[in-house]
């Protein structure tokens, strides 16, 4: 995709490659880390700062809108998150309802399309309410995809897949001779989805930590030792320039 869109700075600065967008990835994946150093470097409680990086995800969408981004996948709750102390759980798993409850008349405005990604049936009742309530809501719009990772882990998800598969074959509505990488694709949570172009991670960590394993082969990554809460528009925006100045070979010359 082919676009010129201006880097935000002072109308001194004349035009050039270097704070232009000219090329957007259609597909922008982040790991939304550092909220409870956030919260603990300021002698606040942990989920003072999960409030602040709710708040922060919504102006993270705003940017992708304006940058015409086609999809945004935020890793919002991991299924390795249980393992957290019980009432940071139970908070977690109350801010998709906060989010939506605040900010899904704009996201409808703006053509937001919510989906998720991950183990959707284990999730507590008045979360998956008000996701269903968000996707059914969103379900006709054609601007930016919204795609939540919530109780997702890349592990379970293949093993997941190979599960699936393995039945389909013992059903017969599948051989081993059909079975390549578009296959395994397809049993994936991303169907239908193009994989990640850009990954962003926040807080200085630089690790997966069980991220879309299989979908992110050949993804460009970019760390920042940002944390979460202080994520602004400036600093996507770097992110989306970094990436336009990188050569994606996938494994060519």
């Amino acid at each position: 995709m082919q676009m010129k869109l201006p880097f935000l700075k002072s109308k001194k600065d004349s035009p050039s490659q270097d704070n232009e967008l000219i090329t957007i990835p259609e597909h922008v994946a982040i790991i939304m880390d550092g909220n409870g150093r956030w919260a603990k470097k300021r002698g606040l409680p942990r989920v003072a700062g999960h409030k602040e990086g709710m708040d922060v995800v919504k102006r993270t969408v705003d940017t992708a809108v304006k940058y015409n981004i086609k999809i945004l996948t935020l890793f919002a709750f991991s299924s390795e998150n249980w393992k957290r102390p019980k009432p940071e759980v139970e908070y977690l798993l109350k801010l998709p309802k906060e989010f939506l409850h605040t900010y899904l008349p704009d996201l409808i405005k703006n053509n937001v399309r919510i989906e998720t990604i991950g183990d959707f049936d284990s999730l507590p009742e008045h979360t998956k309410e008000a996701v269903q309530y968000a996707k059914d809501k969103t379900k006709d719009n054609n601007g930016l995809l919204l795609n939540f990772a919530l109780n997702y882990g890349s592990r379970n998800e293949i093993i997941r897949a190979i599960k699936l598969i393995s039945k389909d074959i013992d059903d017969s509505k599948l051989s081993l001779d059909q079975l390549d990488e578009s296959l395994i694709s397809k049993y994936l949570y991303t169907q239908g989805l193009t994989d990640p172009d850009l990954l962003i991670r926040t807080s200085g960590e630089q690790r997966l930590s069980n991220f879309l394993l299989w979908q992110l082969a050949y993804t460009e990554f970019w760390f920042t030792d940002v944390l979460w809460p202080d994520f602004n528009e400036k600093i996507f925006v770097e992110a989306l320039l970094d990436y336009q100045r990188r050569s994606r070979r996938y494994g060519g010359i």
